[in-house]
């Protein structure tokens, strides 16, 4: 049997065994004998959980934004308090403040202790530590504006996107013009997310093997002094419009980095890459692109690079394990944003392909919903 015909009897294989697990998944019958039955019992609860979770996962989210725009989190971490006495510090009635508490902690930001005290839970401390989540949530709301109607915004349907306004260099013809008040809402969010990032890359990747590192589309310059405190030698580069590379500029030289950095204002879309890098990063960059400015972009840094030389991608990779809910969220992000979507390994390296890279290799990293690394060479 030639091999195409080997495959399709597999695929039919298969489509036909699922076929008869959606039937008995959708038969009101078959869930609550699976509900009743003691082997099954426990599959069918936890599936149950899932859809209520899916359901309910809204609700959740404003559950956290009311914490975080209360800042209940830091009110809490010197210890427990009352819900009461937060009632009193938020202005918020004491029944509404009570109900808010008691839904936090049915989510694990918050924990219920003795004498209506609640806590910190671990969820709510993790997120003490990792503001970056805190911006995020904050900045939500433009998102949940775009995703009121999602059928409308799957149809191109909404002229006005508050997400496509938010980054407003996704999609447009004159990036190199936008003003400080266009760049700074997302330049403060990228730096407040960005050490998460900078950790799982700079933890994945050693850049003390290369003399002089460009940065392209690096924003602040968060991940750029990142990784100049860890490879002290490392030279360094920066790349962004014009707007961000000023503010980058500032924050380097506060970081007494300026005598080894050098800052250019450009479009990556349009304008060459400075030279002189053995490597350059592109984090958090690519999956904010369609591929045809992918493809301008790896150019623009292949004809930057020596040979031999080498680019690092940080970001969330689809397909990766632990990574379907990161996926999911970016594929309807990048949606409402106007530009870009999430890609996988193989998607990625295809591209880099195209471009004249080669040896092109994932590297792991902890966290990989928050970034995994690739790594391609010249």
């Amino acid at each position: 049997m030639a091999r195409s015909d080997t495959m399709e009897s597999s695929f039919r294989f298969g489509d036909r065994w699922r076929g008869m697990r959606d039937f008995l998944l959708s038969s009101r019958r078959f869930q609550r004998w699976a509900a009743a039955f003691p082997l099954t019992r426990p599959i069918a609860r936890r599936r149950a959980a899932d859809l209520f979770d899916l359901c309910a996962g809204f609700v959740y989210s404003q559950v956290l934004v009311a914490c975080v725009r209360l800042r209940l989190f830091q009110q809490l971490q010197i210890g427990p308090l009352a819900a009461s006495t937060l009632a009193a510090r938020s202005q918020v009635p004491p029944e509404a403040m009570t109900m808010l508490l008691e839904a936090a902690a049915s989510l694990r930001l918050l924990e219920k202790r003795g004498g209506q005290r609640f806590g910190l839970g671990p969820l709510g401390a993790a997120m003490l530590g990792n503001p970056g989540i805190a911006a995020m949530v904050e900045h939500h709301s433009a998102l949940y504006a775009d995703l009121a109607d999602p059928i409308a915004l799957l149809r191109g349907e909404i002229a006005d996107r508050q997400l496509a306004r938010y980054w407003p260099y996704a999609g447009s013809e004159a990036e190199n013009h936008l003003g400080h008040d266009a760049i700074s809402p997302y330049t403060a969010l990228m730096s407040a997310s960005q050490p998460m990032v900078a950790e799982m890359v700079l933890g994945a990747y050693s850049f003390a093997r290369h003399r002089c590192l460009l940065d392209v589309g690096g924003g602040d310059g968060s991940f750029l002094i990142a990784a100049g405190r860890v490879a002290p030698h490392l030279r360094l580069q920066l790349f962004d419009l014009p707007e961000v590379a000023a503010i980058a500029h500032d924050k380097l030289t506060a970081a007494g980095m300026a005598a080894r950095a050098t800052v250019t204002g450009g479009s990556f879309l349009r304008d060459s890459l400075p030279r002189g890098a053995d490597v350059v990063s592109l984090i958090r960059v690519v999956h904010d692109h369609d591929d045809e400015n992918v493809l301008a972009l790896l150019a623009a840094v292949r004809a930057a690079l020596p040979a031999g030389g080498t680019l690092v991608i940080g970001e969330p990779i689809s397909g990766e394990a632990g990574t379907d809910a990161v996926s999911a969220y970016f594929s309807m992000y990048l949606h409402a944003m106007g530009s870009g979507r999430p890609r996988s390994f193989v998607a990625l390296r295809e591209l880099l392909r195209r471009s004249g890279f080669a040896d092109v290799g994932s590297h792991r990293t902890r966290i990989p919903m928050i970034a995994s690394v690739v790594v391609a060479r010249c």
